[in-house]
C-alpha cells in the first residue's frame, strides 16, 4: 500500500522539546495519520542512548547531556549536523528493523555517492563511515510499530565536542564530515537530496513538504 508521507523543515532546535514532540505525535498518531519526517539541528547537546555507558561521556563540560530514549550509545549534535527523525508506521510499510536499517544506512551513502564521496555501513557498528571515520549515526526506537528518532549525518560543524566522548561508545573513533572531504556545502542542499532518498526507498505515493508545525506535538 503506497502512502503519503509529510516532510517537516524545522530549522534549528533544542533537543528536549524536539524529543518531546515526537513521543507525543508517535503516541497519539491513528492508522490514517501520515508519516513524517522530520529534518532540522540541533543546538549542542550530547544524548545517552538506552544502553549508554556513564565511562563513554569523557568531559561533556558545559553540554548537556540528554538521557534518551532510542538505541545506542552516546554521540553529539550540534548545529551544521542534519538530523532526520523518521515517524514511520513500520507496521503499515511492512518492514523489519534490520531492513529499516538498511535502507537508512543506503540512502546515506548515496545521497554521499552523490557529491563523489565512497561511504559504507558497518554491519558489526551501526552508522555510515568514510575509511573508517564515521559521518553518520543511527538511533531508533519502535514503540507500537511506530518508529521515531532517526539519524544525523554530519555536513558542517565543530567535531571538537565528539573529543569529549567515545562516540557510540568506541573509544577513539574519528569522525569526519561533509565539508572536510568536499568542501563547503550547504546543510538544506543536504536535506533536500537525503529526504529525497529516503522517500523514494520507502516508496511514499505523495509528498507535502511544510515548515515548522508541530508545536501542537509540544504538550
Amino acid at each position: 500500500m503506497q502512502r503519503p508521507v509529510i516532510v517537516r523543515e524545522l530549522g534549528l532546535r533544542d533537543y528536549p522539546s524536539t524529543w518531546q514532540a515526537m513521543r507525543y505525535f508517535t503516541d497519539h498518531r491513528t492508522p490514517e495519520s501520515p508519516d513524517e519526517l522530520w529534518l532540522l539541528q540541533h543546538h549542542p547537546v550530547f544524548t545517552q542512548g538506552q544502553s549508554g555507558k556513564a565511562e563513554h561521556l569523557l568531559f561533556p563540560g558545559d553540554i548537556p547531556v540528554v538521557q534518551a530514549d532510542r538505541g545506542g550509545q552516546v554521540t553529539y549534535h550540534g548545529p551544521g549536523q542534519l538530523v532526520v527523525y523518521l515517524l514511520l508506521d513500520v507496521r503499515q510499510l511492512d518492514i523489519g528493523v534490520r531492513a529499516l536499517v538498511t535502507l537508512i544506512e543506503d540512502s546515506l551513502v548515496d545521497t554521499l555517492a552523490s557529491y563523489g564521496v565512497t561511504a559504507a555501513a558497518k554491519p558489526e557498528a551501526p552508522g555510515v563511515y568514510v575509511d573508517g571515520a564515521k559521518i553518520a549515526s543511527l538511533g531508533l526506537r519502535i514503540r507500537n510499530g511506530r518508529s521515531f528518532h532517526g539519524l544525523a549525518l554530519n555536513v558542517d560543524m565543530d567535531l571538537e565536542p565528539f573529543r569529549r566522548i567515545n562516540p557510540c561508545g568506541y573509544a577513539g573513533l574519528a569522525m569526519t564530515q561533509l565539508r572536510d572531504l568536499v568542501g563547503p556545502v550547504e546543510v538544506a542542499e543536504v536535506s533536500g537530496r537525503l529526504s529525497a532518498q529516503l522517500i523514494r526507498r520507502l516508496g511514499y505515493a505523495e509528498q507535502k513538504t511544510l515548515a515548522g508545525g508541530i508545536e501542537a506535538y509540544e504538550q
